[in-house]
């Protein structure tokens, strides 16, 4: 499939990292988090949006306005090379992979899928890493697709593995 031809069928690539639990390590703020939105950039090449908790949580030690995610939103031609990476370079690097779950497409035909690591991105040399965290992406077709097989079909012409 062609770039043109994928970019009139996708709208958008959302990227988000959850990152509540490294939110208790001792010097978060000017240390941790710097860090984990300079790997973002890196992955995406687009600097990423901070998600405040909504309300305050005791039992999660959770304090309403702390930073709990960065949500980066792809479209275009970063959401083209993202993807293109994501199946060419990515994917292969992740230890026994044998394929995205299918039962990673909602009702509204988007694909969802992670990674544990965001070690498997090419731009990051784990020896200069100082912190661990997964990513989740989400691609959004510019049309719902209604139907779980039309949107499989979908997704394995853009070129995403799907488990046998």
């Amino acid at each position: 499939m062609q770039k043109h031809d994928l970019n009139n069928k996708l709208e958008k690539a959302v990227v988000n990292v959850g990152i509540g639990r490294l939110t208790q390590q001792p010097n978060f703020e000017d240390k941790v988090l710097p860090e984990i939105i300079k790997e973002i950039t890196a992955i995406t090449g687009q600097k990423p949006a901070s998600r405040p908790a909504m309300k305050s949580i005791a039992g999660f030690k959770l304090r309403q306005g702390t930073v709990v995610g960065l949500k980066t939103t792809l479209r275009g031609k970063y959401m083209d090379s993202l993807i293109s990476k994501i199946v060419n370079v990515t994917l292969p690097r992740v230890r026994d992979f044998r394929g995205i779950d299918i039962s990673g497409i909602d009702k509204n035909g988007n694909l969802n899928f992670g990674f544990k690591e965001h070690l498997v991105f090419p731009e990051i040399s784990p020896e200069q890493t100082k912190v661990n965290f997964g990513i989740q992406i989400t691609l959004v077709p510019k049309n719902p697709i209604k139907s779980k097989e039309a949107a499989v079909e979908f997704y394995k012409k853009i070129g995403i593995p799907f488990k046998k």
